[in-house]
């Protein structure tokens, strides 16, 4: 049967045409699909395209998060991380702290190493480079996926350096892929009030399309549920869209969940398992071009990320050893996942679990060629 006839609402049922005609969907249909109550309808368009691109695999990936300093000269009201200089809660991890914390996560048998930070005058760009050679010393095949759009910004004019160039020496020090952080939500006039020392919506993109030229594959994220509309919210996935056609350098899409506490921006509800939904399944069928959703499951909590496992998510996120930007902000889950709690979680809803790094090259862990639960 195919997919148009499973579809009740005519609007999404034409929706549901373009997407089996591999036609994508317009802003004004992202913007239907973020308000619309026929979640069902939705979310079978966005399984379709799931099937289609993943069948029954999900990923999950081991590591460690690695927040290098919470100093930032920003402060952005949405963060509840981030410190001034002088602050008692402030710090600033020394060479050497960084490379015990990730000789103790390598003991565990960790794949890749997630590092963001702070925006701190102290640092310079050699910093960064002997972090990254020093862990790559440590463990020579793991996989960093380090510093965001925002930060490579801010290394390239403080040390004065074009983006090509600082690009060119951090990944021969050892990056291997971004995060796509920084992103938050495009709108000049939202940006300005959550984030307004942030580099702009089109600055993040800018340094993105410098990132995919120079070879390096990144995500991209986007932050929902704080006083955004449907009309950013679809303006936002547009954009990601469009430098995807043109770069083809996006791997993943990770909407993130905003939570308010401990920030200056009042929140105006918690989030629903609807609007979760409705964003991770309008994700799906936006962004046709970019392969891979993620949800990570300490925003969303681990019962719902199974949900969205079933509604267009192919990614569970990782095990993410020491994860602190989210739990500042008030989320009440565990900062820590085993690999075995992970591949449950995606068993228990009829997946193949497949463990992974940023890259999506398959790990072979003795398990992964075992059949989905029933």
């Amino acid at each position: 049967m195919k997919l148009i006839n499973d579809i009740k609402d005519s609007t999404l049922r034409a929706i549901a045409r373009k997407v089996e005609d591999d036609v994508p969907v317009s802003r004004q249909d992202a913007v239907y699909m973020l308000q619309t109550n026929n979640i069902l309808d939705l979310a079978t368009i966005a399984q379709f395209m799931r099937l289609r691109l993943h069948g029954d695999v999900a990923y999950y990936g081991v590591n460690m998060n690695l927040n290098y300093t919470n100093i930032c000269e920003l402060r952005c009201p949405l963060c509840a991380f981030s410190c001034n200089k002088g602050d008692k809660k402030a710090y600033l991890l020394s060479l050497d702290d960084i490379e015990k914390k990730v000789k103790i996560a390598v003991s565990y048998g960790i794949d890749e190493v997630h590092i963001v930070g702070g925006l701190n005058q102290d640092l310079d760009i050699a910093y960064f480079e002997q972090m990254f050679t020093s862990i790559k010393s440590i463990k020579p095949d793991i996989h960093i996926v380090a510093l965001t759009a925002v930060e490579y910004d801010y290394i390239a004019r403080k040390n004065n350096l074009s983006l090509e160039e600082v690009f060119r020496r951090l990944i021969n020090a050892g990056v291997n892929a971004m995060p796509g952080g920084g992103a938050e939500i495009f709108s000049p006039e939202i940006r300005n009030i959550i984030a307004p020392k942030k580099i702009s919506g089109k600055r993040w993109l800018e340094v993105m399309r410098t990132a995919h030229n120079m070879g390096l594959k990144t995500n991209a994220t986007m932050l929902y549920n704080h006083i955004e509309s449907a009309e950013d919210i679809a303006d936002h996935l547009w954009q990601i869209r469009a430098l995807q056609d043109e770069t083809n350098g996006f791997k993943t899409f990770v909407p993130l969940q905003f939570h308010g506490k401990n920030t200056a921006i009042f929140q105006r509800h918690a989030t629903t398992g609807y609007d979760d939904i409705r964003i991770y399944a309008t994700s799906r069928i936006f962004l046709h071009n970019v392969p891979h959703l993620k949800v990570l499951w300490m925003y969303v909590g681990e019962k719902m990320a199974q949900v969205l496992l079933r509604l267009g998510v192919d990614d569970m996120g990782a095990t993410y050893h020491d994860e602190k930007i989210v739990h500042s902000a008030g989320a009440n889950t565990p900062d820590y996942g085993s690999e075995p709690y992970l591949r449950s979680l995606i068993k228990e809803v009829g997946l193949i679990p497949v463990r992974t790094t940023a890259a999506y090259n398959k790990i072979d862990t003795g398990n992964n060629n075992e059949s989905r639960s029933h």
